[in-house]
């Protein structure tokens, strides 16, 4: 009954979008039009989305100021989330979507036009602008949920890392990530001969010499498996990226405060997992400014390498690799 519902209404707008051009197309429409016990069951379909509407304030009708407090609402629920919580957010999120059973969080009228007065978002990302790794979707995450730049390499430049302070400094992301992928071009391509390299038009040039600068070449050799190879280049660079974040004074300042947590991450394509790993966050042993936070949920498939932050005399920070099991 509901399928002959739901393909009433899909007939309905056919009809009105056919007519209202024109075409054959609607007309054609318009002989499929349900009858009598049909519209019985389409009148009911309709009915019960006006109910779905009106609990989402559509049917019902509702203002620019019902809107605002629905946005100082939810802002005020995620300003109060800890960075770990986010964080785990993302891992369940990014296990929905891996298992097959990803929620898809589409807004709704009202909930985007709750959006027009502000953002919140949690999670800051720098990603790769490969095509095959959008990142809402990988982690199954909404509207207004993540804050996301994209560059080839998922590399930090000028841009990019203004892009990043500002949510950080103004937008007060919990979590700050950045994440490679699997069979990177930008990587394989930084790591082809520099005369190759030099052959490119500038501006890419300049960005795959920036990130061969920082892939450890000599160590890379030594990996012959090309699967083990492209997952080592890509996290090389990534454990680079979430180093270069740590020199920023401001980041770090939040970070040391507990209100932030940087985190490298690996997307794998062929499975849709996400492995974290090379984790910068605040001091909760004593034993250092900063140290990695060993409470919380279980992370998954694994939390990899984690990153315990020594500040050196003149005011920056080494980073020292813990393996994690």
């Amino acid at each position: 009954m509901a399928n002959q519902g739901r393909d009433a209404a899909a007939m309905a707008a056919l009809v009105l979008s056919g007519v209202a051009a024109g075409g054959v197309l609607g007309l054609m429409a318009m002989k499929m039009i349900p009858k009598e016990k049909e519209e019985a069951d389409y009148r009911k379909h309709l009915a019960s989305s006006v109910e779905q509407d009106a609990n989402s304030g559509i049917a019902t009708g509702f203002t620019m100021e019902d809107a605002r407090e629905k946005a100082d609402t939810e802002h005020m629920i995620a300003k109060r989330m800890k960075p770990e919580e986010v964080l785990s957010a993302l891992q369940k999120g990014n296990a929905r979507f891996w298992m097959g059973a990803a929620h898809r969080p589409e807004a709704s009228a009202f909930e985007r036009r709750a959006l027009i007065s502000k953002q919140f978002p949690l999670t800051a990302v720098l990603g790769c602008s490969d095509s095959r790794v959008p990142v809402e979707i990988v982690f199954d995450q909404g509207l207004g949920d993540m804050f996301v730049v994209r560059v080839a390499g998922n590399c930090l430049d000028n841009t990019t890392t203004a892009s990043l302070e500002y949510a950080v400094h103004h937008l007060s992301v919990k979590v700050l990530m950045v994440m490679g992928h699997e069979g990177c071009g930008a990587i394989k391509a930084a790591q082809l001969p520099t005369a190759d390299i030099a052959k490119e038009p500038t501006c890419l040039g300049n960005l795959l010499t920036g990130l061969k600068e920082g892939l450890n070449e000599s160590d890379l050799k030594a990996v012959r498996d090309s699967k083990a190879h492209d997952r080592e280049a890509v996290t090389t660079n990534v454990k680079r990226q979430v180093e270069k974040l740590t020199l920023d004074k401001g980041i770090m300042e939040q970070v040391k405060k507990g209100n932030l947590i940087i985190v490298g991450c690996f997307y794998e394509i062929s499975s849709g997992i996400v492995d974290f790993f090379h984790e910068v966050s605040e001091d909760t042993d004593g034993q250092s400014d900063l140290s990695p936070i060993n409470r919380g949920p279980a992370r998954r498939p694994s939390r990899g390498v984690m990153t315990r932050l020594n500040t050196k005399p003149e005011g920056g920070f080494e980073a020292e690799d813990d393996q994690v099991s």
